[in-house]
């Protein structure tokens, strides 16, 4: 069966602020020093040995692979380096849905709004272009930032996953949003702009 909905293209976004284009080998180099408060941000856990720089490169090596998923990389446009990465995951091809994620990674990369472009650009793409109708995100408790992030580009909240996370020792709900195609045309990513 053909998709009918797909990220087969890997497109370079321009932004003012951040650049977003495939995901390379070489931006494994960038993300090695630990960062153990984007992990917990995404309440991604250590995994005993870890993936090798290697088996890493390889990974982001294949992306491009994929038709069901979009990664790309954020590019910082005031440095030109590798701030983090977006994602659209999870397609579902018959509900033209899928899952978004973001990380940046390290402090000098948060808190300038790189994030909140990032965001919209992906969502132009993924609206605008592949022609998706809904994409869908979980966030934790403890990252309300994220979480305004996602409001102030027009992501609803839909509801409570308790529990959902154990990070040192203790239990952490996740928050489901979502933006749907018809919110996106009516405010493309601004929906607290003034009416004019």
């Amino acid at each position: 069966m053909q998709r009918t909905i797909s990220f087969a293209d890997k497109p370079t976004l321009h932004g003012t602020n951040v650049l977003l284009r495939p995901v390379q080998a070489s931006d494994v180099a960038a993300s090695l020093e630990p960062d153990h408060e984007a992990d917990r941000l995404t309440g991604t856990h250590p995994t005993p040995g870890g993936l090798s720089v290697e088996q890493r490169q390889d990974w982001y090596a294949t992306r491009a692979d994929h038709a069901d998923r979009l990664d790309l990389a954020v590019i910082d446009q005031a440095t030109g380096l590798y701030a983090g990465e977006v994602v659209l995951n999870e397609l579902d091809d018959d509900n033209q849905s899928c899952n978004f994620r973001i990380c940046l990674f390290y402090s000098r990369n948060r808190n300038r709004g790189l994030g909140t472009e990032a965001t919209r650009l992906i969502l132009a793409h993924a609206f605008e272009t592949v022609g998706l109708h809904r994409v869908d995100l979980e966030v934790y408790e403890f990252n309300p930032r994220a979480r305004r992030v996602y409001e102030k580009v027009g992501f609803v909240y839909e509801g409570t996953k308790r529990q959902a996370l154990r990070w040192d020792g203790e239990w952490i709900d996740a928050h489901v949003m979502s933006i749907l195609a018809e919110e996106w045309a009516v405010h493309r990513g601004y929906p607290e702009a003034p009416a004019s």
